[in-house]
């Protein structure tokens, strides 16, 4: 998350210091380039490699980050994230030849086995997804975010800065999503793998055309966070959720345009670096100030390398999914990256290593094969192409040069790997390691299959046996098994049931297994409507309300007895046979609770009510579905004994 030491702007006063100390560190960029200050003919590689911490009995997020650190206090490449059960390892740059992709991926391993050795004592296993398959809303709660002085004036500065009244997810898969938050802790759903490369000046503005142009193939192939709080939604959805999070726009009569803070950009880059800084300081206003002890401008004059802090800090507030980056390098001399956002966390090592071969073979196949890629390719195709690889992944069909349409798959095989193993070989990478690595993204292509589609069939597959809480947490456990075998995910098994020994329901919350699909009456509505729906939906309640909010509850039973004692021909209204006031549980209700409030009330429904709002139903049927799994469960484990 860069610079810690930060605070919000908090008067005008450090407003005006920081935009100072901003326009000046981009006046300095401009000198070290236009004066040949940078490092050139040098090509590192890095990564940053985020996780999820998970309970290693219920399979849900654990917020246990700060023990975790205070525990590994001696490892410095282990860091904090946002929320409480995320943690980030920084892995070492390395010189772009030879075995450094084998050598990523065991030194990513090996720092990963240490913080699994450690967090196992404490009931905890780490998880690289793009997102959490059992990730609720209620762990996004403001209670959540890592307790550190960055994180929490970044919250309070993105909200004082939200034009609605609150955040909005609408995202459309198989499923839709479609919710309010208050909260821009949203963003601690994404999970990623950050890729960097570094590039000499005069290169830069070819290499990230070519990065943008890359990104919708490469994620179409590298795809893995298909479902979020339980919904199928976009084969990646870390796209939609993270810049939705973070939107503090509102919907407007008129057509004022503003852009997101997460973005891709909306054109190619013409000239150079500073293109991009001084586009992201016109759009976006600061959001937190560093502690700046240092002039740059007086830096520069001494003929000594800033650090370019402001901007820095900036630059790590406005989230472009290619997004440039300055560094000073070990001998002391400034140079240039290329971080790539778009690439989720896992399946695997071994899979995030080979979307990286993939991803900077590709960059360099491509320079050498068609240098500058505006002469061959349009900026809306390839921002098009962003948007729907987002969306259908590995099923994407792209629009590519020289006016085609053609399948992700086709074109990884027959165009992009084989630019990859050129752009790879030339610049002496190890014939084994170009072999392993590229074999893993030929063998998904060739499969159709990717971390996306693995967990979309598989959860589709779970959720015609049994609960959408138990299918989730299977997949969580499969994928967290899966990984522990650094087994490439185009090898994967699809999961079944039994292979999770243990599933304890007590601690469900009602907002995790109630129905949110409702039938509801109006209590003006006649009864006639109500007996139908009870025969056509063949259910026993339903819910009466009036403009989302509770107003009685309608049983089956109730309305038969009622019509059999009632011999008057007046018109009945659902008004004259509802309960009134029924009972009702809200979303963070357990289901021990619930359970109790049904027997205490002596009915079969329960209306779910959030902030008076009727959010779902828990019925009898609900848990006899966990009690039937429970008994499956327990006939297992006797036979198996």
């Amino acid at each position: 998350m860069g610079e810690q030491k930060v605070s919000k702007i908090s008067n005008i006063k450090s407003k005006q210091a920081f935009l100072k100390s901003l326009l000046d560190d981009v006046s300095s960029l401009s000198y070290m380039l236009d004066n040949g200050w940078f490092e050139t003919g040098k090509v590192r590689i890095g990564a940053e490699q985020e996780m999820v911490l998970v309970d290693n009995k219920s399979y849900k997020p654990k917020l246990n980050a700060m023990e975790i650190l205070d525990n590994m206090s001696e490892y410095k490449w282990l860091e904090t994230e946002l929320a409480k059960f995320n943690l980030e390892i920084n892995l070492d740059p390395r010189e772009f030849k030879g075995k450094c992709f084998s050598k990523l991926e065991k030194e990513t391993w090996t720092k990963l086995q240490k913080i699994q050795k450690k967090v196992k004592k404490m009931g905890t296993s780490v998880a690289l997804t793009g997102i959490l398959p059992t990730l609720v809303k209620t762990d996004l709660d403001l209670k959540n975010l890592t307790p550190k002085k960055r994180y929490f004036a970044l919250m309070e500065s993105i909200n004082q800065q939200l034009i609605g009244s609150a955040y909005e997810l609408r995202i459309s898969g198989i499923d839709e999503l479609l919710i309010k938050h208050d909260s821009p802790l949203l963003e601690a759903c994404n999970t990623s793998f950050q890729v960097h490369l570094q590039v000499d000046p005069d290169d830069f503005v070819q290499y990230y055309n070519i990065a943008q142009a890359l990104a919708g193939p490469t994620m179409s192939i590298a795809a893995n966070s298909p479902i979020v709080f339980g919904k199928r939604l976009w084969h990646e959805s870390r796209i939609a959720m993270f810049q939705q999070a973070l939107d503090t726009r509102s919907t407007h009569e008129h057509m004022r345009e503003r852009s997101p803070r997460v973005h891709f950009g909306n054109d190619w880059l013409q000239e150079s670096i500073l293109e991009i800084y001084t586009e992201d300081i016109a759009q976006f206003r600061p959001l937190i100030c560093p502690d700046i002890a240092e002039s740059s401008k007086d830096l520069i004059h001494e003929g000594k390398v800033p650090k370019l802090t402001a901007l820095q800090v900036h630059n790590s507030t406005v989230y472009r999914w290619n997004r440039p980056c300055y560094g000073i390098s070990d001998n002391g001399k400034p140079h240039l990256r290329i971080e790539n956002r778009v690439l989720s966390s896992g399946p695997t090592v071994v899979d995030e290593v080979a979307n990286a071969c993939f991803w900077i073979g590709a960059m360099k196949g491509m320079v050498q094969e068609y240098g500058d890629i505006r002469k061959h390719l349009s900026f809306d195709d390839v921002k098009d192409n962003f948007a729907k690889a987002a969306q259908f992944g590995i099923d994407t069909t792209f629009n590519w040069i020289g006016d085609k349409k053609v399948s992700a798959c086709k074109l990884i095989l027959k165009e992009l790997i084989p630019l990859a193993r050129k752009g790879l070989e030339s610049s002496n990478i190890s014939k084994a390691d170009i072999d392993k690595y590229l074999g893993i993204i030929t063998s998904r292509a060739k499969k159709h299959i990717n971390g996306a589609r693995w967990q979309l069939r598989a959860y589709s597959a779970l959720c015609e046996e049994t609960t959408k809480d138990e299918a989730l947490t299977v997949l969580t456990h499969a994928i967290i098994e899966n990984q522990r075998n650094n087994k490439p995910v185009h090898l994967w098994k699809a999961p079944k049931l039994t292979d999770l020994k243990e599933y304890k329901p007590s601690n469900l919350k009602v907002s995790e297994f109630m129905d949110t699909h409702l039938i509801t009456v109006h209590k003006d509505d006649i009864i006639d409507l109500a007996l139908n729906l009870f025969e056509w939906k063949e259910i026993s309640y339903i819910p009466v309300e009036e403009k989302g909010k509770i107003n009685g509850l309608l049983s089956s039973k109730q309305v038969l007895r009622y019509l059999k004692n009632n011999k008057s021909k007046k018109v009945i209204s659902v008004g004259d046979v509802m309960i009134k006031n029924p009972a009702v549980l809200t979303p963070e209700t357990t289901i021990l609770e619930a359970m109790k409030m049904l027997k205490k009330h002596k009915v079969g429904c329960l209306p779910v009510v959030s902030k008076d709002e009727l959010i779902g139903v828990i019925t009898e049927k609900h848990f006899m579905n966990i009690t039937n799994r429970l008994m499956e469960r327990l006939q297992i484990e006797i036979g198996q004994k």
